[in-house]
């Protein structure tokens, strides 16, 4: 599976560990993030990273900030995208079960790096539920104001 990550100056250490387990099974990562500890605006990257899942319906985005709230919103200003911001497990599962969350957003500074990594593996390994979940996932969708 193809997979969009794109990172702030707080989550370089986080984004480098999701990049090596999603690599060592397989998948296609697209890092659209820093590499580096000089700081970014993390609106750029998740709008970046948001822009491209979107062109991309097939893949998924990772999206990681400080508090992963700055990054999350920047990506669900791009339509089509539904990007959940998940600190634990069950939200992950949620939001991928009745959500059809196509982003995972983390918080650096508030999630460990090898917590960071269960979650991204819950996020790829859970399915959207359909039924009677997509007709609110296609208001999510859309929704224009």
């Amino acid at each position: 599976m193809k997979i969009f990550i794109g990172n702030d100056h707080t989550a370089v250490e986080m984004k480098t560990a999701i990049v090596e387990y999603l690599e060592s099974q397989g998948h296609e990562v697209i890092n659209l993030g820093t590499n580096d500890l000089n700081p970014v605006d993390y609106p750029d990257l998740g709008f970046a990273v948001g822009e491209a899942v979107g062109k991309d319906v097939t893949s998924l985005g990772i999206v990681i900030c400080g508090s992963g709230i700055g990054i999350s919103i920047a990506a669900n200003k791009v339509p089509g995208i539904r990007a959940a911001l998940c600190y634990e497990k069950e939200a992950v599962e949620l939001a991928r079960q009745h959500n059809n969350a196509n982003i995972l957003a983390l918080g650096a500074r508030f999630i460990a790096v090898y917590k960071a990594v269960e979650l991204v593996k819950v996020f790829l390994q859970t399915q959207f539920e359909e039924d009677r979940h997509s007709e609110r996932v296609r208001k999510l969708c859309d929704y224009n104001g």
